[in-house]
């Protein structure tokens, strides 16, 4: 009796401990799966910090690297033949009103006039540009000619301008060359070409083959924005291609004794010895620029840049500006043609 009691309370017991075991199983599984939800969170939490941070410091690294490539972009600014997007200002209204005027007188050298100017003012696709050159031809005036008629066009028809200009500005000057060697002056007869294309108000693209000259007046202060391509400056360059400067006959230094610079359109005689790449420039206009001038050696010869900007720093129209320009180069003994272009902010 006593035994079967005792198994009994055995069972009993038993069947106790079994749904105590069940119980800590269920307590056991619950807290695995709350601690698992716990450290699921935590690694969410640690993920989306790591996450938000990671972007801000992207952001904030792509930022530096914009103002970078822009302070570079600045630093570069005066660098002759340095590149610049062009397509920024693509879709941009002028920030600045513009105007030019353009004025020319022959001089008195009885070979009649050669030089040529092109000033205009256009809409080409979303962009306001304007387009100004002086052509100062030598040894007739066909060069020069052929250049007012067909420069900007190539240029402007080269696919990459708006990216790369000045690589299209070389490319298109180059082909010009070519077809003024064949089909224009193959032997004698060439050109000085300065120009300008002003893009929007606010963006300039310089170019420079020979010895005229751009300048800008910023606060009443002169800047040369081109290099005049003379015999003595580039004498390096001239040798390089074979070639010699003398200063005979006369005192002026020339390429082979001929030609009075290194860099010009045409002259097919001394292709050889100089060559027709531009100079390329690219620069802001900023609101102290004032007005850029544009002129053959006419004018340079007997004007200093700072004597041109003083000269019409009162004026406030740009054709009476260039018009004053060459009435005082010439009273101050030009004797060469002598054409200008003034462009006024």
């Amino acid at each position: 009796m006593n035994a079967h009691a005792n198994l009994h309370k055995r069972k009993s017991s038993l069947i106790a401990d079994g749904t105590n075991h069940a119980a800590f199983k269920v307590r056991v599984q619950f807290l695995c799966y709350a601690s698992m939800e716990k450290i699921l969170k935590q690694i969410l939490t640690h993920f989306f910090v790591y996450y938000k941070t990671s972007r801000k410091e992207t952001y904030v690294d792509s930022l530096e690297r914009k103002d970078d490539a822009i302070a570079d972009n600045d630093n570069n600014e005066e660098k002759a033949g340095e590149e610049d997007d062009a397509s920024d200002e693509k879709n941009k209204p002028s920030t600045r009103c513009f105007s030019h005027g353009c004025h020319l007188m022959e001089g008195e050298m009885n070979h009649g006039m050669e030089d040529y100017v092109f000033a205009q003012h256009k809409k080409l696709n979303d962009y306001d540009l304007g387009l100004y050159a002086i052509f100062d031809g030598h040894s007739g005036r066909d060069v020069a000619k052929y250049l007012q008629n067909h420069l900007f066009e190539n240029i402007l028809n080269e696919p990459d301008f708006w990216e790369n200009p000045v690589h299209a500005v070389k490319k298109a000057s180059k082909t010009t060359d070519e077809e003024i060697l064949e089909n224009i002056a193959d032997w004698r007869g060439g050109s000085t070409a300065v120009a300008a294309i002003l893009i929007n108000g606010v963006k300039l693209i310089v170019i420079n083959v020979g010895d005229s000259r751009a300048i800008s007046c910023k606060n009443g202060i002169a800047k040369q924005l081109t290099v005049d391509h003379e015999p003595e400056k580039e004498k390096n360059l001239v040798e390089r291609r074979g070639g010699f400067v003398s200063k005979s006959p006369g005192n002026v230094a020339r390429v082979d004794g001929e030609l009075a610079m290194t860099r010009a359109f045409g002259d097919g005689k001394l292709k050889e010895h100089i060559t027709a790449e531009p100079d390329v420039m690219i620069k802001k206009i900023d609101d102290d620029t004032e007005f850029i001038i544009l002129a053959s050696d006419g004018l340079w010869k007997v004007m200093t840049n700072q004597e041109a900007c003083d000269c019409i720093k009162d004026v406030d129209d740009a054709q009476k500006a260039a018009k004053k320009l060459v009435k005082e180069a010439k009273s101050m003994g030009s004797y060469d043609d002598i054409s200008c272009i003034v462009v006024m902010f």
